[in-house]
């Protein structure tokens, strides 16, 4: 690893931390969500994003069943850990064969899954911790408090969410400051502007927009030859199911065309656009290869006018993808989608 260079920077809401304008999702470097997966080349991504200024790295216990934790910390042992700033998403329940359960978020279940996390971390602390979706059994209020108990006890830095509706976010924001929200955002899923951005703007929170290449679909990577394995979540995804698929590359391809005029690629133009929605806006790029990564980055090097981004717009109109972003059971999980 070399010296790293600094890039710009965004603080995660009033009470968060200031990380990197450009965080690195690290879900699609453990095998079981978005199939085969390169050891290697995921720690040698890490380390280069680390190399190029990338100071956040977004995960979730349940990402392999802690193979992403345990990577992460292989990646980060020559690392000065107060130069990094990690994201643990818990509370997703999964059976040996992967599949899923349910959520778990109640106070006891809350400090039991920090205790394993921090143990395959090798960390002392998480700086921002959160629950994957709201537990339906359990109040918000008792696990913002399990968390900031956490805090008190010196684990845990600031509490985030992820996925929650706007009144639930008033909610959680009332027991104790919650620093970003994590939710679904890019040119084709852009319901929080509705309700829940704004909400997270009254209160001081960030946001932290996973998915802005929508899992790939807008990247111009995508093609309809492309096969995926029965692990792949996109295998069961309803944007790339065969009565949908066609839309939304078509979307793609609109998007790509308008990429090329400014000299970028399409996956450039999707994170620039993002980036533009405001400086509490921070996206995580989904990289899993250093060539990925090289082109996410040049996002931030993008000068786009108004004009620039009334043309992207146009060339993805909101509402026009085909198909809801999670399957039917998925979406009655999301509190932000009720």
């Amino acid at each position: 690893m070399t010296s790293p260079t600094h890039l710009p920077e965004r603080q995660l809401g009033a009470a968060g931390p200031t990380v990197s304008a450009i965080g690195l999702g690290c879900m699609g470097m453990s095998p079981d969500l978005y199939g085969a997966a390169d050891r290697d080349e995921s720690i040698a991504t890490i380390h280069a994003a680390l190399d190029a200024g990338i100071t956040l790295l977004d995960t979730g216990d349940f990402y392999g069943m802690g193979h992403n934790e345990l990577l992460i910390r292989d990646a980060l042992r020559a690392t000065d850990r107060s130069n990094v700033q990690i994201s643990v998403k818990f509370g997703a329940q999964r059976d040996p064969d992967g599949g899923w359960l349910g959520y778990d978020a109640r106070p006891q279940a809350v400090k039991t899954a920090l205790a394993y996390t921090l143990k395959r971390l090798d960390t002392d602390y998480v700086d921002v911790y959160r629950p994957a979706r709201l537990d339906p059994n359990v109040p918000i209020e008792e696990t913002v408090g399990a968390i900031k108990e956490m805090i008190d006890a010196g684990h845990v830095r600031h509490i985030g969410l992820s996925e929650i509706g706007a009144d639930t976010l008033r909610r959680a924001h009332a027991t104790h400051p919650i620093s970003d929200l994590q939710i679904e955002y890019s040119l084709i899923s852009r319901g929080i502007e509705q309700e829940i951005l704004p909400a997270a703007r009254e209160l001081g929170v960030g946001i932290t927009a996973y998915g802005v290449l929508s899992r790939g679909l807008i990247s111009g990577h995508w093609d309809k030859s492309r096969e995926t394995s029965a692990t792949d979540f996109r295998s069961r995804s309803p944007r790339f199911s065969r009565e949908n698929l066609d839309q939304n590359l078509a979307l793609a391809d609109q998007l790509a065309r308008v990429a090329e005029g400014h000299g970028a690629t399409a996956a450039q133009a999707a994170i620039a656009w993002v980036l533009s929605r405001g400086e509490d806006i921070v996206p995580l790029v989904g990289a899993r290869r250093r060539d990925r990564l090289t082109e996410a980055l040049k996002a931030l090097d993008l000068q786009l006018t108004h004009e620039n981004l009334d043309a992207i717009e146009h060339a993805v109109p909101e509402d026009r993808a085909a198909g809801d972003r999670y399957d039917p059971r998925q979406m009655q999980m999301l509190d932000s989608e009720r």
